[in-house]
């Protein structure tokens, strides 16, 4: 029996995110803007060596790595009835089920491939192999997905 995406129920559409990883990077978010922010403050002022100045800049750098890894805590991949939008660490693409004719996850890779229409891979860094059972649970849900619509496309299409 093949599944219409109009029967999908609506936690099959929740989003990808990796979990292991966005915790770590959400430590290093805060323990940045508090290490970094406390050494500002607590810096000796010595004259002609530091000042207001270079605790800014210190506090920046603090800033810098923090948003590095927000932005590593904000991998998402996002199903919906017409596609895939996938956020990874530089680029947000998004895909129509149309452009997936498959899927990888194994070998030697992190985190799960989409093989697309045109020939080119994408990486799907919301599902990491670091996450354990639960990436296998996630990769095979995305695989479903990818079936149900695909075979929609092809109902609907004959």
């Amino acid at each position: 029996m093949s599944t219409s995406p109009a029967s999908t129920p609506s936690d099959a559409l929740a989003p990808f995110r990796p979990r292991r990883g966005r915790v770590v990077a959400l430590g290093v978010v805060w323990a940045s803007l508090l290490l970094f922010g406390l050494i500002a403050v607590i810096m000796p002022e010595q004259e002609g060596r530091w000042g207001v100045a270079d605790r800014i800049m210190l506090f920046g750098l603090g800033v810098v790595i923090a948003a590095l890894a927000w932005r590593y805590a904000a991998i998402v991949a996002i199903p919906s009835r017409d596609g895939l939008t996938v956020r990874n660490l530089v680029l947000t693409r998004t895909l129509a089920w149309a452009e997936i004719v498959g899927i990888q996850f194994g070998g030697g890779e992190p985190w799960v491939s989409l093989d697309l229409v045109d020939g080119d891979t994408l990486a799907v860094m919301a599902i990491q192999k670091a996450d354990g059972e639960i990436s296998g649970r996630e990769a095979s849900r995305l695989a479903a997905l990818i079936q149900a619509f695909g075979e929609f496309r092809e109902e609907s299409s004959s």
